[in-house]
Order: structure tokens, then C-alpha cells, then sequence
């Protein structure tokens, strides 16, 4: 448990600076942007940490969010005059992509297991499903402007006339980390103080022991992927409030959750929660205060003159680096991501940092003196 204070300490914190500077744009959207990845994370988590496979269709359940939303206040307006906005829609569309996940592990995944399937083969398998998805969507969008003549469907623009706003802020500011907060609490509750949850922590702990103990594992596997192609989809359903949404946006999205999840150590849930929120926060941050600031250098090597330039507007083109970027020193400094670090340490090592300085400091003037002595009685 003490991990998940320590996880919960620091969402705390990190939501708190985010949310008192609404008034800055660039923050209310790494607080959405943030919000709805660490959800994303935790479910790409819970698929992880029953099959162990890498997921890489777990972006097309986003997705599925994004059009049952899209589609629904669309048509709703279009055939009824009414509008039916994503927050409503949302419990659809966790229903929907629920189910769209448990059938793909029972028909693709438990199917190729059974068969002795590699780790590979399955990882392949859930990539060709990505692409097929994306297929899918694109046939849907055809449909949706055969029939109904909605000719934005392919790539459609975030849903701001769909949302509502408080104090002229918009209110996914606000919902988006309250959709996080309700259902990771859910989820911790579930985990913790049932006997399902029991269950669900001992079938992915230990699978024979628990068949041992009378608990069906298939049944436990199927819920986790029943909730984390729920949090998927919901997660996408309030995404193209601030968002864009197109046919292929999940398949976008999933190296930014994969680096998410790696920052949370891959297998922590509460981890995946606090590396989303990061790296959904820092994509926003960093490209836009990179993009703000442009630094211009001027150098010569040896006889050539050498000009170039760091930021300005055309860095938002590789905001999709900064999630890579971070997954990478992350696996360099902390291999288990950041649920590994003991703050206990952290704080032991800050506590003595003067002193260790001041020491290493007496190293390094004998050796130079040393040094230097040796070098002038030559």
C-alpha cells in the first residue's frame, strides 16, 4: 500500500499544478491530454499483465470511443434536431469497446495460446487486428457519408460545440481528471476490498495456484480485458472534446501509451496511472514551450560557416518524439519504471548530498594539488 500512497501523492500534486493555471490554454490541455492517458495507460496495463503480451491493437479501442461519440452526436443531431454529447455517450462506448476486447482475446489471443503460439506470433497477431481496425473505421466512415452525408468522418475536429463550459473554461478541463480519479478509485476498490478482486490479483500473480484454489482464470482474464477496453473507449469518448479524431488516431496514440505504461514500470497499475498523466502532460508542455521559443546558433567548423536553429512552430510536428524520448532515459535510469524508486533513498540522498559534496569536494582538491605538485618538481 505504500506504493500507492506515494503513486497518489504524486498525481495529486501534478493535477493540483496543472488545474490552478487554467487560465493558460497550453495547461488545460496537458491536463486533458494527461488525464486521458494515464487512463489509457491503465488499461494497456491490465491487458499486459495477463497475457503478457504488448498489445498493439490496444489504440483501436481508443478509437472505438472516439466514433461512438462522434457518431452518435452527429446523427442525433442530424436525424433527431437533438444532440446526445460525449459525456452521455461515454457509458455506451465503454459497453462497446468492452466487448470489442474480450472478443478479440477469446477469438484471437486465448485461440493462439492454446495452440502454443510464441510471444512474437501473438504480438503480430494483435498488430494485423490494429490494422484491420483501421480498415474498419475506414469503411464506417464511408458508410457515414454514403448514407448520411457527414463528409468529415475520415478526420473530424474536436467536438467544442458538444461540450459545456464553467467560468469560460471548458468543462472536459475538469471532467477529464474527474473521469481518471472516479474510475481508478473504482478500480483500487474493486482490487482491494472484494473477493473478485482477490481473485483477479491471484489469477495474475499466480495462475496455477489459483486454479489450485478453485478460482477460474479465464474468468478473471476476461474481466480485465472487459474494463481495460472500458477505460480505452471512455477514454476516447472524451478525447475529441479537446482532440481531433481520424480513422487512424489510435494507431497514433499507442506509442505514447506504451511509453506511459514503461514509465510506470509495465506492470504496476497505479505506475501506469502517474507515467500517463506525465507523459501526456510533458507531450503538451514541451513541444509548446520548444515551439514558443526558437534559439537560433551560429558557428563555424573550420572554414565553413554553420547556422541552425533549435524550436519554433515547426517542432509540433515531432511532438510524438517527446513520449519516445522519455521512454528511452527511462529505461536507461529506472528499468522498472518509476514505481522501482524508493523515496526513502531520495530522501536519504538529498539529506546527505552537502556532506558527500563536501567530501568528494577534499577528493578532488588533494588530487589536483597532487597533481600538480608532481608536475612542477619534474
Amino acid at each position: 500500500m505504500v506504493k500507492i500512497e506515494i503513486v497518489g501523492i504524486f498525481l495529486a500534486v501534478i493535477l493540483f499544478l496543472l488545474i490552478s493555471n487554467l487560465a493558460d490554454p497550453n495547461v488545460r490541455s496537458a491536463t486533458v491530454y494527461g488525464s486521458l492517458f494515464g487512463l489509457m495507460a491503465l488499461g494497456l496495463t491490465l491487458t499486459y499483465i495477463t497475457t503478457k503480451v504488448p498489445n498493439f491493437a490496444y489504440g483501436s479501442f481508443v478509437t472505438i470511443g472516439m466514433y461512438t461519440s462522434y457518431t452518435l452526436y452527429r446523427l442525433n443531431y442530424k436525424v433527431l434536431g437533438s444532440t446526445m454529447t460525449p459525456y452521455l455517450s461515454a457509458p455506451i462506448a465503454f459497453l462497446i469497446g468492452a466487448l470489442v476486447s474480450v472478443t478479440m482475446y477469446l477469438v484471437v489471443l486465448r485461440s493462439l495460446a492454446r495452440r502454443g503460439s510464441s510471444l512474437v506470433a501473438l504480438m503480430i497477431a494483435t498488430l494485423a487486428i490494429d490494422i484491420g481496425f483501421v480498415g474498419i473505421f475506414g469503411i464506417f466512415s464511408d458508410y457515414l457519408f454514403n448514407v448520411y452525408r457527414l463528409n468529415d468522418s475520415k478526420s473530424f475536429p474536436q467536438l467544442f460545440n458538444a461540450d459545456f463550459s464553467i467560468l469560460g473554461v471548458p468543462g472536459i478541463v475538469f471532467a477529464a481528471p474527474l473521469l481518471l480519479a472516479v474510475l481508478s478509485i473504482a478500480l483500487l476498490a474493486l482490487l482491494t476490498w472484494t473477493k473478485l478482486g482477490v481473485a483477479m490479483r491471484a489469477a495474475v500473480e499466480n495462475p496455477k495456484l489459483a486454479q489450485v484454489l478453485g478460482i477460474n482464470v479465464e474468468l478473471m482474464y476476461v474481466i480485465a480485458w472487459f474494463l481495460a477496453g472500458g477505460f480505452a473507449a471512455s477514454s476516447g469518448s472524451y478525447y475529441i472534446l479537446s482532440q481531433r479524431g481520424s480513422v487512424d488516431e489510435g494507431s497514433n496514440l499507442i506509442v505514447g501509451i506504451f511509453a506511459a505504461s514503461v514509465l510506470g514500470g509495465l506492470a504496476s497499475i497505479y505506475g501506469a496511472i502517474l507515467g500517463g498523466v506525465i507523459i501526456g502532460a510533458s507531450e503538451i508542455l514541451i513541444t509548446t514551450y520548444l515551439a514558443q521559443t526558437k534559439i537560433q546558433v551560429t558557428s563555424q567548423f573550420l572554414t565553413i560557416p554553420v547556422s541552425f536553429s533549435i524550436g519554433g512552430s515547426e517542432v509540433i510536428g515531432y511532438q510524438k518524439g517527446v513520449p519516445l524520448l522519455i521512454m528511452i532515459a527511462t529505461l536507461l535510469l529506472f528499468p522498472r519504471g518509476l514505481v522501482s524508486i524508493d523515496p526513502r533513498n531520495i530522501i536519504r540522498l538529498l539529506w546527505n548530498l552537502p556532506t558527500r559534496m563536501q567530501s568528494r569536494g577534499r577528493r578532488i582538491w588533494r588530487l589536483s594539488s597532487r597533481i600538480i605538485v608532481r608536475f612542477f618538481h619534474r
